[in-house]
């Protein structure tokens, strides 16, 4: 082996021992890995298709470390990619070969509890669902809740700004949060809301809630809590046809109905989840929609009758309401265990996310069905119905040749698709590494200045999370609106699978 040949190799272990070194001087053992059989499980997150090995990770314990770490890497110049629990879906927690990995994991205690000002504070790495459990004892809940809630973070949930099966009624979780503690670049701390009803300035936290990671790290959050309701039902009605299924959600808002839930799937993803669930769906609909109503008793009944008239009138062929709690919790289920039910018949699957205007959803469903067979692949449908956020989940094995790119296309078609239509290309998800190439479908040049503008307000020497959601001008000309269309894989010289 040449010399020149040998200090090729040898340099990234070097530039890695000395980040380590900087990194170990200033932190407690066991905050930093660096051997790549401790860094492997940090590859990917939820988005399993893109994997980069990173340079280190850390696993910091209070918002102290947290600092040290942003000062380190800030001085040697070393790009940072906070992460949650990993079950992001758009490859935002993808970490960068030269990187540091942030894992706020290690930072998961619930601060205080305030039953009177139903309010928590919690730590970035506190589970979804723990916010909950924790709160029930007052008679109370969190209300986002993203069907991987029982791993996902708050953290997490702040960077995408995630909403769950309940989110037409309760909001996503920019509507749910009063106040964060936010870790900067600099290396100071800051905090943008208030507990109290408003804030003092320009409204920095609904620009930091969804930012993927861009802006800064949370070390801390306050949310709302709302008393859990003293009764719920869900009603679950079957269609005939996507189209009518489709009309029918439009038909439920249009009566001034907001259900608590009201979401979605297709005969494909109805059978996909039923004998994994045992969730009682109608497997000879070709559409069902869930329909839940909470509140008091009376509220309940009153909203259960107002909807089964309208769905009635829609053109519902059957309807039927849970009877108990169980029965309830079981409709849910199904809906919420879609995404692993498609591992029972199809090795593979690409979860899309983008949101549509309501009226168009039997459009959009229609595109995708004719989709299926430019493409060649399945795609079972699952969605927030109520405020048109889809995710339809795209079928496809990854151990034949092409299909992955086939797949990749599909999805880039119906993101093209739902911004045709009036959309955006996510709801819920993000954009990460995953949908870059869509936003240059969706904004021009004078957005994209806009959104960077943003991000050098909050990281000027561009370290945090860099390479994300956000493409650059000279990118998008490179890429071109028609190559969506033409099947463009993004980053392909990722390794995948």
């Amino acid at each position: 082996m040449s010399a020149p040949l040998q200090v090729a190799l040898s340099a990234p272990i070097l530039r890695r021992q000395q980040v380590a070194a900087a990194l170990n001087a200033r932190l407690p053992h066991g905050v930093v890995l660096h051997d790549p059989e401790d860094t492997r499980p940090y590859e990917c997150d939820g988005l399993a298709a893109y994997r980069q090995l990173p340079m280190i990770v850390t696993l910091p314990t209070d918002e102290a470390q947290v600092l040290e770490i942003l000062n380190v890497c800030r001085e040697l110049g070393v790009p940072i990619v906070p992460r949650g629990a990993g079950t992001g879906l758009s490859g935002g927690a993808l970490p960068i070969h030269d990187g540091v990995v942030l894992s706020t994991a290690r930072l998961n205690r619930i601060v205080r509890m305030d039953a009177h000002a139903r309010t928590a504070v919690v730590q970035p790495g506190v589970r979804n669902l723990a916010i909950s459990d924790a709160a029930a004892q007052y008679g109370l809940y969190y209300a986002p809740d993203p069907s991987s809630q029982i791993a996902c973070t708050i953290g997490g949930n702040v960077a995408e700004n995630s909403g769950g099966v309940h989110c037409l009624k309760y909001g996503l979780t920019v509507h749910n949060v009063l106040r964060v503690r936010v870790a900067s670049i600099e290396g100071e701390i800051i905090e943008l809301g208030s507990e109290a009803l408003d804030a003092p300035g320009l409204d920095l936290l609904a620009v930091f809630i969804g930012s993927e990671g861009m802006l800064g790290i949370v070390t801390e959050v306050t949310v709302k809590l709302v008393p859990k309701p003293a009764a719920a039902q869900v009603i679950m009605a079957s269609f005939n046809d996507v189209v009518t299924g489709g009309n029918a959600v439009a038909s439920v808002i249009a009566a001034g109905i907001i259900p608590a839930g009201l979401e979605m799937m297709d005969r494909t993803s109805a059978r996909m989840v039923e004998p994994f669930v045992r969730a009682g769906y109608d497997l000879d609909a070709a559409a069902i929609l869930l329909c839940e109503a909470d509140g008091t008793p009376l509220e309940v009944a009153e909203e259960i009758e107002r909807m089964t008239a309208v769905l009635e009138a829609a053109g519902a062929s059957a309807i039927a309401v849970s009877q108990s709690e169980a029965e309830r919790m079981r409709f849910w289920s199904g809906r919420k265990n879609a995404f692993p039910a498609a591992g029972r018949i199809s090795p593979d699957y690409y979860c899309m996310d983008g949101t549509i205007p309501r009226k168009h959803l039997a459009r959009v469903l229609m595109g995708i069905e004719e989709m299926e067979t430019t493409y060649g692949l399945r795609c079972a449908n699952v969605f927030h119905a109520g405020d048109g956020n889809l995710h339809p989940l795209i079928l496809f094995d990854a151990n034949q040749p092409g299909e992955f790119e086939r797949a990749e296309a599909f999805g880039a078609a119906i993101l093209a698709l739902c911004v045709e239509v009036g959309g955006t290309i996510t709801g819920e998800h993000g954009v990460g590494m995953e949908k870059i190439n869509s936003m240059c479908v969706q904004f021009g040049r004078m957005e994209l200045d806009a959104f960077f503008a943003v991000k050098r307000a909050f990281d000027v020497p561009m370290l945090l999370n860099p390479d994300k959601a956000i493409p650059t001008p000279h990118r998008c000309a490179e890429f071109g609106k028609l190559h969506v269309h033409k099947g463009q894989v993004p980053f392909p010289d990722l390794p995948r699978f």
